[in-house]
């Protein structure tokens, strides 16, 4: 809430978020790790709090905070998806990262919005996750999602909701922006969204699916990707270039 309301406020600087953010030590943990990561490599060993939120400024220091928070707050026990939680967390990271790169050089005022948008979309897959567990369903679960290619029609066959609809009311209970609900739940069913939100919703499904959860950047995933792209009229090129990049960066 401190990070959020930091945020939100224009004469707010850099120095009030470093002070809030220092306040918690995982999140500190948390911050240095992503600023040291390959996916957003800036050159030099990062081990001070001031230098890292000096280096990804206010809005991504507010997505990995908020990501941190969430990780906190949920119990994450990912087994029935068949990956870790570590696993988890770097998908999440791989999205952001991919959609920052990628709206970049489409609309940078777009890309802000996007990247934490991105870094939190699966979150009600944590949820979910658990629910499946409680019903003792791991197996039957995994099984299907192994093979799928639409991840929340399965969801929604096992549990009734997908992970954009249980995201959004995650993200509704916490009092999170009004458009900010409606992009995260049309995730799923983008071509439903309104049209005011339709962009964001389609190019968080893009990244989404590209960056699958059970097959993150396959070459199925990838193709997928590029297909929804093209139809939404995207130019894909810049979209495979930056796909590139990340792949590359994976591979170093």
């Amino acid at each position: 809430m401190d990070v959020q309301r930091i945020y939100n406020d224009p004469d707010a600087s850099i120095a009030d978020m470093i002070k809030v953010v220092e306040t918690d030590p995982m999140i500190v943990t948390n911050l240095l790790k992503a600023a040291n990561s390959p996916l957003y490599f800036m050159g030099k060993d990062i081990n001070r709090v001031s230098v890292a939120v000096s280096l990804f400024g206010m809005s991504m220091t507010r997505s990995i905070v908020l990501n941190s928070a969430i990780r906190k707050l949920l119990k994450v026990d990912m087994n029935p998806y068949d990956i870790t939680p570590e696993k988890f967390a770097e998908i999440s990271n791989l999205q952001a990262s991919l959609m920052m790169s990628w709206y970049k050089r489409i609309d940078k005022e777009k890309a802000d919005k996007l990247y934490l948008a991105a870094f939190l979309q699966e979150t009600g897959k944590i949820l979910i996750s658990n629910q499946i567990v409680l019903e003792h369903l791991e197996e039957n679960f995994k099984s299907e999602i192994t093979m799928a290619i639409n991840i929340a029609m399965v969801e929604k066959s096992f549990t009734g909701v997908t992970t954009s609809e249980v995201t959004a009311a995650i993200f509704e209970h916490w009092k999170f922006d009004k458009e900010f609900v409606e992009i995260i739940l049309h995730v799923d069913d983008y071509n439903k969204a309104p049209e005011e939100i339709k962009e964001y919703a389609t190019a968080l499904n893009i990244i989404k699916t590209i960056v699958a959860v059970h097959e993150p950047l396959s070459e199925r995933a990838i193709d997928a990707g590029l297909f929804k792209a093209k139809a939404a009229g995207y130019d894909v090129e810049i979209l495979e270039e930056e796909i590139n990049k990340l792949v590359d960066t994976m591979r170093a």
